[in-house]
């Protein structure tokens, strides 16, 4: 194993705190204005250089937020590998993955509780007609599955639809079939709130109740009403259909078999191939400039820059365990809290108050409400092949940006 400290070569460094803010972006700060350390700050160089050395991605974008300014970005190695090499900047636009669960499906989803459309306690059945309840194997009793059984992932919906035979029976591009087979057909594991699974198809749910609702596409929705009220400029779904013009600003996913990379196009079959890329569970495409001013809007108790898209109640209920779910669980609404994938919150940030959460691609946010403190690691280890990790290195950061608080009241 080489060296650490030797290990800076790899770094490409494109941009940090000094970057010019941008319109509809959050203002940058010095970390010491804003009670951080910049010395200890910059060890995240570390962490991300052995992260490209060992071959765990070929790039990525750290950003860290202190209340409502940027006081950390950066950009590391390579947005693109294949067929050409082309560096990061901190302008590169991600495939989000799961994280879109977090800032596209659940935040445009409390919106409709806190106006009274919906409860967070009404069987989804309410909403989807003939959803299937858990049924006990023992008794033949019947319990039904609620809003928060979804966005808690505590509802034993299984993890993820068979994608070759779904598409085989169904074909692409079929978000109607997909959620009568999630309402029907998809196996419930275990009896609501007693248990945990993760699950794509609960925020496919969630993402049909909010469309029922509003008779709005999921991603017309969030587009206006979430990364539209907040003044983002390079957040949204589709991009290859919806936003050609960041086509050259988007980080490749993984190589196809024709030999092409995924550009603007979300890497997740389920959300691609069988909903169409307007999907519950992926499809979100951002930078961390943007990602930066939701974090801050919802560490400042929903609303920053004057711009509000959730009040502090809603954004409190969010981040919350609820307490008639197992206490194992640990998962909050949308948002992971201390289950057992919060792993990447590291070991200083609050146990009870962070908010976290991952995208397979290789994404993160993690947001620690009593410091005001927000990290956000954008990389895409999927390019050009689906391989390496990024869990030590969220894990590392994480640590490195709690450790260099030293005024806990900024």
């Amino acid at each position: 194993m080489k060296p650490i400290f030797s290990l800076f070569v790899a770094v490409a460094v494109i941009a940090s705190c000094s970057a010019p803010v941008k319109e509809g972006g959050l203002q940058h700060a010095t970390p010491e204005s804003m009670g951080m350390n910049s010395q200890k700050l910059n060890q995240i160089d570390r962490e991300v250089a052995r992260a490209i050395e060992e071959g765990n991605v070929p790039g990525c974008v750290v950003s860290v937020v202190r209340g409502d300014k940027i006081v950390f970005l950066k950009a590391y190695g390579n947005k693109q590998v294949v067929p050409d090499t082309i560096p990061m900047t901190t302008g590169t636009i991600f495939d989000l993955a799961s994280v879109s669960k977090c800032v596209g499906t659940t935040l445009s989803f409390m919106q409709l509780v806190e106006n009274g459309y919906v409860r967070l306690s009404d069987d989804v059945d309410m909403y989807i007609p003939e959803f299937q309840p858990w049924v006990d194997p023992a008794t033949g009793k019947k319990v039904d599955i609620t809003v928060q059984d979804v966005m808690t992932h505590s509802s034993g919906l299984s993890p993820y639809i068979a994608t070759a035979s779904y598409l085989e029976r169904f074909g692409e591009n079929s978000p109607d079939s997909l959620i009568w087979h999630i309402a029907h057909e998809i196996k419930r594991n275990f009896r609501p709130k007693t248990d945990y699974m993760y699950s794509c198809l609960n925020f496919v749910t969630v993402q049909n109740i909010l469309q029922n609702i509003t008779g709005e596409k999921l991603c017309d929705y969030a587009e206006k009403n979430v990364f539209g009220a907040l003044g983002l400029k390079h957040t949204g779904y589709m991009p290859k259909e919806r936003h050609p013009e960041w086509l050259p600003l988007i980080a490749p996913s993984e190589m196809q078999p024709d030999g092409e990379c995924l550009l603007g196009e979300v890497h997740d079959p389920l959300a691609r191939l069988a909903n169409g890329g307007n999907s519950g569970n992926a499809g979100v495409f951002s930078n961390c400039e943007d990602l930066s001013v939701i974090c801050a809007a919802i560490m400042n108790g929903g609303a920053v820059g004057g711009k509000r898209i959730l009040s502090p109640l809603t954004v409190e209920t969010m981040a919350t365990v609820p307490s008639d779910n197992d206490p194992w669980i640990g998962r909050a609404l949308g948002w992971d809290n201390r289950s057992e994938a919060a792993g990447l919150r590291g070991d200083l940030f609050s146990r009870t108050r962070t908010i976290c959460h991952t995208g397979y691609t290789g994404t993160s946010i993690i947001m620690d409400l009593d410091s005001k403190t927000a990290v956000i690691i954008l990389a895409h280890r999927v390019h050009p092949v689906d391989k390496g990790g990024t869990g030590k290195l969220r894990a590392r950061i994480a640590n490195i940006v709690a450790g260099s608080i030293e005024n806990l009241e900024k």
